[in-house]
């Protein structure tokens, strides 16, 4: 008799003046991922560390599923692992308060040793970054925010400003609406042509802008805050 296959966990660690989109286009596609897909129970985590609800940069709030502790144990040890961690983006400001938050990014740290997949959206790319988990790994983030990514000297940054980059089992994409692309393709890696295209049809994504602004250049705007100290049991785990 055939074992039946794990569940795909997919959590999604928010935080005060989390970008909205960044949370809910990856929600709705990946939910339609679950409804097609036979093959793995898809369930999504909204994951405060408290477990407290967030307001979002927009205004509305969001209510976590779970708590840092339901996923770690006290001594830093994996208590619930997620097989794909999404990691959204905020404003610039809560962006460095959030790239210096020990907490937060020992989470990120102990989830990824174990997870399939470690992505992120928008300036979330920044978090993982400072966690050292995008070091050696090709990736990309809002156009904004590409300039202080540069600054990470052992992370590769995509040239241009593509929507997304697939570099092993790191996907990072490109400011806030490039979560709809990026979870496509995260789709399609995962679970084939066939659901993606699925997924793509049943949300109606066939995009035709109707009008065509260009991304200008810019500066780092924020200041780099030092890498929190690591304190998950394992270490970080990162391609060489």
């Amino acid at each position: 008799m055939s074992r039946k296959p794990p569940a795909f966990h997919i959590a999604i660690p928010i935080y005060e003046s989390v970008n909205l989109f960044d949370v809910t286009s990856a929600c709705e596609l990946f939910y339609w991922m679950g409804q097609f897909w036979k093959e793995r129970k898809v369930t999504i985590d909204l994951v405060e560390a408290r477990g407290r609800v967030v307001k979002t940069h927009a205004g509305p709030r969001l209510t976590p599923d779970k708590s840092f502790a339901d996923y770690r144990h006290k001594d830093g040890r994996v208590k619930k692992q997620a097989q794909l961690i999404w990691v959204p983006g905020a404003s610039d400001d809560t962006t460095q308060k959030m790239m210096g938050n020990s907490d937060y990014i020992n989470f990120l740290r102990g989830q990824a040793e174990g997870a399939e997949y470690v992505t992120s959206v928008c300036e979330g790319a920044m978090l993982l970054a400072n966690a050292g988990l995008l070091d050696g790994y090709s990736a990309t983030t809002h156009w904004g925010m590409v300039p202080c990514l540069r600054t990470f000297k052992k992370v590769k940054v995509a040239d241009e400003y593509p929507r997304y980059v697939v570099d092993g089992n790191r996907v990072t994409g490109g400011g806030v609406s490039s979560g709809i692309d990026e979870s496509l393709r995260i789709i399609q890696l995962i679970c084939g042509d066939g659901i993606a295209e699925q997924v793509q049809v049943v949300v109606q994504y066939f995009p035709e802008p109707p009008v065509q602004g260009q991304i200008p250049g810019g500066k780092c705007g924020i200041k780099i805050p030092p890498p929190p100290p690591d304190r998950s049991p394992a270490g970080v785990s990162v391609k060489k």
